[in-house]
């Protein structure tokens, strides 16, 4: 099923197989449209590494126990031609400018946690960016 111009719903699917319910695909249609924002800004695909986990997938990888993944919320992502910082950077300003919604923005060692809770929340896992947020 296709989403946006660039994104399907197979990208955001829970890695251990488990079917989506619909009110999750329903949250996972608005992350996928602001990412749609983000790709077309920066003209180049943005890879899912993690998007909609099932409870039981989320407790195996260790993810955190209210994690906005559970919800369809959220989206673990990276960009071939830019760092974790640069899209943490780019994420802050188009979240900034009103173009994405608000919501969690976390820097890690080789990705970026992108979501759409509403609320502003900011984290860094990353060693190498420790004072970034």
């Amino acid at each position: 099923m296709q989403l946006t111009k660039n994104f399907y719903k197979i990208e955001f699917e829970c890695r251990d197989g488990s079917i989506m319910p619909d009110d999750v695909l329903e949250n996972i249609k608005v992350l996928a449209e602001n990412l749609q924002i983000v790709r077309d800004v920066l003209k180049e695909p943005i890879h899912i590494n993690s998007g909609y986990r099932s409870e039981a997938h989320n407790k195996n990888i260790g993810g955190a126990k209210n994690s906005q993944h559970l919800l369809g919320n959220a989206a673990d992502i990276t960009m071939k031609n830019y760092t974790s910082k640069d899209l943490s950077l780019i994420f802050k300003k188009l979240i900034l400018r009103g173009n994405l919604k608000e919501g969690g923005l976390g820097l890690y060692n080789g990705f970026v946690h992108y979501d759409i809770r509403g609320t502003q929340a900011r984290w860094n896992y990353s060693t190498k960016y420790k004072d970034f947020f």
